[in-house]
């Protein structure tokens, strides 16, 4: 089990959110559950999630969004830098990606749970 606890930011009506909340009650990793619309993820939050996908910033995105849709984002994003997309996700948590967890070990974004069982519980042992 993980030392110390995980902070996972999640939309409470997000089925994947659900999920991937319930995976780690299942797997008895301690966390703390955020509002992303109240309270976006820190832009040092994000660089960490934004290298775990090898720098792909469209990664981070929540494109299905009716915010991304509404700003336009995919005709921004050519237009951006990082540094930019970055601040404009730690503003408005709406265009994240759901969920973003975030822990020492590992900073993951979306729900998988093979990655998810790799990068938090295998090197818990």
């Amino acid at each position: 089990m993980l030392e110390s606890e995980c902070i996972i930011y999640v939309l409470d009506q997000c089925d994947t959110c659900r999920k991937a909340k319930n995976w780690l009650h299942q797997h008895q990793i301690p966390f703390r559950s955020i509002a992303i619309r109240e309270h976006a993820p820190s832009i040092e939050e994000l660089n960490r999630a934004l290298a775990g996908k090898n720098g792909k910033l469209q990664d981070l995105l929540n494109r299905s969004g009716h915010a991304y849709r509404e700003l336009e984002m995919k005709n921004k994003l050519k237009q951006l830098s990082t540094e930019q997309v970055l601040e404009l996700l730690s503003q408005n948590g709406n265009l994240v990606k759901r969920p973003l967890l975030v822990h020492p070990q590992a900073t993951l974004i979306g729900f998988d749970p093979t990655l998810w069982q790799n990068r938090l519980l295998s090197s818990a042992t």
